[in-house]
């Protein structure tokens, strides 16, 4: 069997098991298998498959088939340009999830722009850091900022760890063990969330996939909000003056996170719109 044969068998077998994008989800599975990258593999469609091969990516394709998704097989996921480890116990970072770091960035730029040089790093706190996708980002793209990140999760929190070491110099961002900020110490000057949101109701109806994603990073009570009402209060109570706070959430719920914000004190509220343009992020900055 070729490269290119085996790309025509793999995306039929996703298609009939409904997968969404299946000629791509092949490729990635077979470039795994191959260790090629997706360009290198679609310019090398006449290569070979050794007999392991074929049972590996035969195995890669079951998986993805019975709803596995691509990330937790091949066991990473790229984001912001990096390459980050994933498992089931942590969610896939998102596209959508960008919208935060970039929100953030904002928010630090417009922080540094109005401090003198010499003044202290500013301060951020992922809370709920899964992967530790976005701390680690923010560090990547800032690195004269203090990041530190959280999650109630002790197995989230170690792969969290893993990343930071793989993808940053040592020590570049500070882990805590805690339910939101309880286990916290200190006080900053941005706040990062991208919590769980979804209503609990809806969890049985998500995709496959995304039901196979610890629910402990999906359940946000009824409604959705019940994290995310503890994160405005416990946020308000951890910024300092003029310190901002930015949520993500679902897009049907996000005008109602900007309300919560307001509700607690919170100013300059502003929301920003993912990439299908649907408001995905929620901001406000304590009122000094």
């Amino acid at each position: 069997m070729t490269a290119g044969e085996a790309l025509v068998e793999g995306a039929a077998l996703l298609r009939s098991a409904g997968a969404d994008s299946p000629s791509l989800d092949a490729s990635l599975l077979l470039g795994e298998t191959l260790g090629m990258d997706r360009a290198r593999l679609l310019s090398r469609r006449d290569a070979p498959l050794s007999p392991a091969d074929e049972i590996r990516y035969r195995t890669f394709l079951s998986r993805r088939a019975e709803g596995e998704c691509v990330a937790y097989i091949v066991g990473r996921k790229e984001f912001r340009g990096l390459d980050f480890l994933v498992g089931p116990d942590v969610l896939v970072p998102r596209p959508d999830t960008e919208i935060l770091v970039e929100a953030a960035l904002e928010a630090i730029d417009r922080t540094a722009a109005a401090r003198p040089a010499s003044s202290p790093p500013i301060r951020v706190l992922d809370v709920c850091t899964g992967s530790g996708c976005v701390a680690v980002a923010l560090k990547a793209e800032r690195p004269a900022v203090t990041v530190a990140a959280c999650d109630i999760s002790p197995p989230a929190l170690a792969i969290a760890l893993e990343n930071a070491g793989r993808l940053l110099p040592g020590g570049a961002v500070s882990f805590f063990l805690s339910d939101l900020l309880q286990s916290v110490p200190g006080a900053w000057d941005l706040i990062v969330s991208n919590p769980p949101y979804v209503p609990s109701a809806v969890i049985g109806t998500l995709a496959a996939e995304v039901r196979r994603e610890p629910a402990l990073a999906l359940d946000g009570g009824a409604d959705g909000l019940d994290l995310i009402r503890r994160l405005v209060r416990e946020g308000s109570a951890r910024l300092d003056a003029g310190g901002r706070l930015l949520l993500e959430s679902g897009p049907e719920q996000t005008a109602l996170v900007a309300d919560l914000l307001r509700a607690e004190g919170f100013s300059g509220i502003a929301t920003r719109r993912d990439l299908a343009g649907r408001e995905r992020v929620a901001g406000g900055s304590k009122t000094p």
